[in-house]
């Protein structure tokens, strides 16, 4: 990645005196401080208010973040340059960023999306989905997009990117959409992408949505939205490969964290996996959902997956993998260790029984392979059902592996519900199904076990 470094604090301030100064003398000290910047930063800079826009919460300032992007183009070439939000709520609607770019927020500096549907445009559904995320056809584009491109940093100082989606929620729920709801930040074909040190609010569907991409980073963010709100998701890698999330929290009503790569026939011909996923130190809630999934859009694959250092607390399911006949595709090689849970209805799920689908010209005889997974070193407390694992007649899951895992049940609970599945276990408590205790299998059939010791979680 080029010049991914926050913006120095001498740039800020000059900035900042020469709004003030708002003269010849203080533009001239803006200069000279830029040209001060540290090695590794973008060698060009601009701020927002020189194209006119107005942080005041009720100026609409599309055009100027489209101006200021479309200006910025021009530096790709001599390293790439910065875009730099100032204090303040910047109403917008949607716009596209381009190669070579750092969108900057100062603290306190608020991106606030549109409440109004104009503002954000109709494009078309993605190729591996075949519809939008809640209706057939096209979808609202989302708030910060980009399509194509290559070393994109989105960063700030604890910044906020406000979605303002209760109003996306309340025509969901009356049936007033016309297309899908959009996302906060979506990125399609793109490499070489940080998003980090920011607050991410309201999110209309899902919040940080990469896809078909490659080289991702999203390290040190925030994600809240209304616990009840409907379907928004956190951050969503789907067909991505070579990417990382870690030191983050997120708080949504459905998945905190989901991966996916397409949905039946559409994610099938498609065929773009998602791999070689790194997960880490990471906070997550999910009021309804779960807090980690995988799936139910799964059919271009998802393999190579590396979980550490969870914690999740306050949510409806822990660790959820979802699929269903007609999707086709796989879920395989997944290691994911060292999970505090806390207050957690279901602690895992395994389910091959998500009927969605995106038409009714799905082949139910494409059938998913889930094998070799393993979760290892998983501690809980008031947990109200240990596991339900549910695989497909025809097709079940193979080599789900559970070590050195340890579940403080809440009073009146179940523990294991098992179906169409096999695998091995290992000091596991409660004891699980028997399915899971197969006398003749051992650590060899499981992804990543054999390579590490099982150690207690202090």
């Amino acid at each position: 990645m080029k010049g991914l470094v926050c913006r120095p604090l001498q740039v800020v301030l000059a900035l900042l005196l020469a709004a003030a100064l708002g003269s010849a003398r203080g533009e001239l000290e803006l200069r000279r401080l830029r040209d001060q910047a540290p090695p590794g930063s973008r060698p060009h800079s601009v701020t927002i208010t020189e194209f006119g826009a107005v942080g005041d919460g009720k100026t609409l300032n599309t055009v100027p973040f489209q101006n200021a992007v479309f200006y910025v183009r021009s530096f790709a070439d001599k390293g790439g340059a910065q875009l730099y939000v100032p204090k303040g709520r910047w109403l917008t609607g949607s716009f596209n960023l381009t190669s070579h770019l750092t969108l900057y927020l100062e603290k306190d500096a608020v991106i606030v999306g549109s409440k109004e549907s104009s503002q954000w445009p109709i494009v078309e559904p993605l190729p591996s989905y075949g519809q939008g995320l809640d209706l057939p056809g096209p979808r609202h584009r989302s708030l910060i997009n980009g399509y194509n491109l290559t070393d994109v940093v989105i960063t700030g100082n604890i910044g906020v990117i406000d979605g303002q989606g209760s109003v996306w929620w309340q025509w969901l729920r009356s049936h007033k959409l016309n297309h899908s709801r959009p996302h906060l930040v979506e990125f399609l074909h793109s490499e070489e992408i940080v998003i980090s040190n920011l607050t991410f609010l309201n999110s209309p569907a899902w919040s940080i949505h990469p896809v078909y991409c490659s080289n991702v980073k999203v390290h040190n963010v925030t994600i809240e939205t209304s616990l009840d709100a409907p379907r928004t998701d956190g951050i969503v890698p789907d067909s991505c490969s070579n990417l990382c999330i870690e030191d983050s929290t997120v708080s949504v009503s459905h998945d905190a964290i989901s991966l996916k790569s397409g949905w039946d026939k559409y994610g099938i011909s498609f065929g773009r996996p998602t791999s070689d996923i790194h997960i880490n130190r990471v906070n997550l809630l999910s009021s309804s959902g779960a807090a980690l999934s995988f799936g139910s859009e799964m059919s271009g694959g998802i393999s190579d997956i590396h979980v550490n250092h969870l914690r999740i607390r306050d949510s409806y399911k822990g660790i959820s993998f979802k699929t269903s006949p007609g999707r086709g595709g796989y879920i395989k090689q997944v290691a994911i260790s060292d999970v505090r849970m806390e207050d957690v209805h279901v602690g895992i799920e395994f389910t091959g029984n998500c009927s969605s689908h995106p038409d009714h010209s799905f082949d139910p005889s494409q059938l998913p392979v889930i094998n070799q997974i393993t979760l290892k070193n998983l501690v809980g407390t008031n947990i109200s059902v240990a596991g339900v694992l549910s695989g497909i007649d025809g097709a079940p899951f193979t080599a789900i592996c559970l070590s050195n895992l340890n579940f403080s049940m809440a009073a009146d609970s179940a523990s294991w519900s098992c179906s169409k599945v096999a695998g091995y276990s290992e000091m596991v408590f409660p004891e699980p199904c028997t399915e899971l205790r197969d006398p003749s299998s051992s650590s060899s059939i499981c992804f990543s076990l054999s390579r590490y010791s099982a150690i207690a979680i202090a």
